[in-house]
């Protein structure tokens, strides 16, 4: 066969190649990317949510949730348009001192402001004990200029039905829809490289195909100068 013609047939196989690599590639960066961002408490959907809360003042523990080292805290954040939010979270006892000079500050035990503290973890259903423990027990805590009472029928509104579980670490799962971009990508790379090599048998069918049509075109010429010659032997009476 005509090697400019197998050369050009090689070129746009590689090139096709290449921009559904690319395609791949970018599209399993964009899900890895995805799976990285940790989302912010008040944006959390569902207790599968890796989140974060940022904690400008804390409550001592008011709530131990039973047979475990976790106690339940109320935590305030604040926006810098000055709004603040309560929430709760939990905490592993042996962290106390983590915590320490934000609590110290909240019950004005030390001036010296500290720096928001970033929790992170995962939400968990606020039981019906640790709700009525917290309807109890936040009236010691939130600012007094405070004039909104909590109670079982707008718990979830100012607080969630969630807590902050600061216990649990981030999950690593394997995303198995970038696997199998990845396990793709791979092998139109390697199908790049038989192609190079004369070793794709896509580029042998093409160049067949191409044949084929090519003796097809020379046999239709070849009758087609028979029955020229033919005419020629014609005589008109």
């Amino acid at each position: 066969m005509n090697v400019r013609i197998r050369l050009t047939v090689k070129i746009i196989l590689c090139l096709l190649y290449l921009l559904v690599i690319v395609i791949l590639f970018t599209s399993a960066y964009r899900l890895f990317e995805k799976d990285k961002v940790i989302l912010s408490w008040n944006k959390v959907k569902s207790t599968n949510d890796y989140t974060y809360i940022k904690v400008s003042q804390m409550s001592e523990a008011f709530a131990k949730i039973k047979g475990t080292d976790k106690n339940i805290h109320f935590v305030i954040e604040k926006e810098k348009n000055g709004q603040w939010y309560t929430y709760l979270v939990a905490i592993n006892k042996k962290d106390y001192n983590k915590y320490k000079n934000i609590i110290d500050y909240s019950y004005e035990r030390i001036k010296e402001k500290p720096k928001r503290l970033k929790v992170y973890g995962y939400p968990r259903k606020t039981n019906s004990n640790i709700k009525k423990i917290a309807i109890r027990q936040i009236k010691n805590f939130v600012p007094i200029e405070n004039k909104t009472v909590i109670n079982e029928k707008n718990f979830e509104k100012y607080m969630t039905n969630t807590y902050l579980d600061t216990t649990i670490k981030k999950s690593r799962s394997v995303n198995y829809i970038i696997v199998m971009l990845l396990v793709l990508a791979l092998i139109l790379m390697g199908l790049i490289f038989f192609t190079l090599f004369d070793r794709d048998k896509i580029v042998d069918e093409v160049d067949l195909f191409i044949e084929k049509e090519i003796l097809k075109e020379r046999e239709k010429n070849k009758n087609g100068d028979k029955d020229e010659n033919n005419n020629d032997n014609i005589e008109i009476l």
